[in-house]
């Protein structure tokens, strides 16, 4: 349908305002939105984190008795169920709002298409898909995970331009600059999960937190308790990982994933945030998609940040969505090792499928996004 520009700035703004929870709400959907009558603004809300009042209540508290005959622009389907917070669709009927235009309708089967079909029967008109993929891109986590039951996986690596990530004897700190690492924490922080194998916990012992210091402007929005921490996986199919590792040290959740069971005495070193999912390996491994399915229940978006074994192996598992590589300004040198550990392809039909989304420079690297599913 032809929309008005009214209509379009509304939207945009929803969105605009949608995008100041990207980092608060997980794993919940990040939603705008703006309430307006006769082309004035009354009322405008985002989702601030999981559990607290939905986009459309905060817009309705700011308009009040405005709200009646309203248009509420909202990017997200408004729910229609009852979970930790009554249902949207109902708070817009009581609010008696005259029309609803929503940017993206609610990807999960089991519900989509609920919300409106509330409203309708209310009388309320609803128009639907304006500014579709703007809004859809604010959450692409969670139209994934509601879509297969499985996160987006974003692999994160970082190389020097000859395609080394360490030079031979392991040495790798640092190959990109710092402004190139804020741009990890940032992506840290956006994420519900974090994915590493025991190899890199081994050879570098991270913490795999989100450090509020090197957040950069970010750091300014969001004060440290707004921080969300991503949970920590470790994927450690032989049991190995030592008590002494850093990752310990701070509280936030770790999820240790195995293939034989750890010892007593090594679970009795363990804080109290740690847990311990068992699966039957796959190759001697921990298997990929099993893990992706037990953490699909709760996670959105997960970020693999690993050695070239085990980036390689989503990416060779058609498992991954999305890669950010970061490249530096160095040259590593013939021996150096190297960014994936891929099958040894005979023809060129074998190759990971790639387009390039996005190129930039970050500080003195540059970053590039690749899809890795079109």
């Amino acid at each position: 349908m032809p929309w008005s520009k009214f209509d379009i700035e509304m939207m945009a703004r929803a969105i605009k305002l949608a995008k100041r929870g990207q980092y608060t709400t997980r794993p919940n959907p990040s939603v705008g939105c703006v309430l307006t009558v006769n082309e004035t603004v009354v009322g405008e809300g985002f989702h601030i984190a999981a559990g607290g009042p939905h986009a459309e209540v905060h817009a309705l508290a700011m308009a009040g008795e405005r709200a009646v005959g309203a248009t509420a622009y909202v990017t997200l389907e408004p729910c229609s169920h009852y979970g930790r917070t009554p249902p949207c669709a109902e708070a817009l009927i009581n609010a008696k709002v005259a029309r609803v235009v929503v940017a993206v309708t609610d990807p999960n089967p089991q519900v989509s298409g609920r919300g409106i079909e509330m409203l309708q029967q209310a009388g309320i008109k609803v128009e639907i898909n304006l500014l579709q993929a703007d809004a859809a891109n604010i959450n692409p986590g969670f139209m994934t995970r509601m879509r297969s039951g499985l996160p987006k996986v974003t692999i994160k690596l970082a190389a020097s331009i000859d395609g080394k990530t360490a030079l031979s004897n392991g040495v790798s700190k640092w190959i990109t600059g710092p402004e190139a690492r804020r741009d990890v924490q940032r992506m840290r922080a956006r994420h519900c999960a974090v994915i590493t194998g025991i190899e890199t916990v081994l050879a570098d012992d991270p913490s795999l937190t989100v450090r509020h210091a090197e957040l950069g402007g970010l750091g300014q929005t969001l004060t440290i308790e707004q921080v969300r921490q991503p949970l920590r996986v470790v994927l450690d199919s032989q049991a190995r990982l030592p008590s002494s590792a850093a990752l310990f040290n701070a509280t936030s959740p770790i999820l240790l994933v195995s293939c034989l069971e750890y010892t007593d005495a090594q679970k009795a070193l363990w804080p109290a945030h740690v847990s311990h999912l068992l699966l039957a390996p796959q190759n001697g491994r921990v298997p990929l998609r099993d893990l992706l399915q037990h953490l699909g229940k709760q996670c959105n978006e997960v970020m693999v940040e690993a050695g070239a074994t085990l980036a390689g192996a989503f990416m060779a598992e058609q498992l991954a969505d999305e890669l950010v590589l970061y490249q530096a300004p160095k040259l590593l040198g013939s021996q150096g090792r190297n960014l994936v550990k891929l099958p040894d392809y005979t023809e060129m039909s074998q190759l990971p499928s790639m387009k390039l989304l996005e190129q930039r420079a970050v500080g003195q690297d540059n970053r590039f996004i690749f899809n890795l599913r079109f």
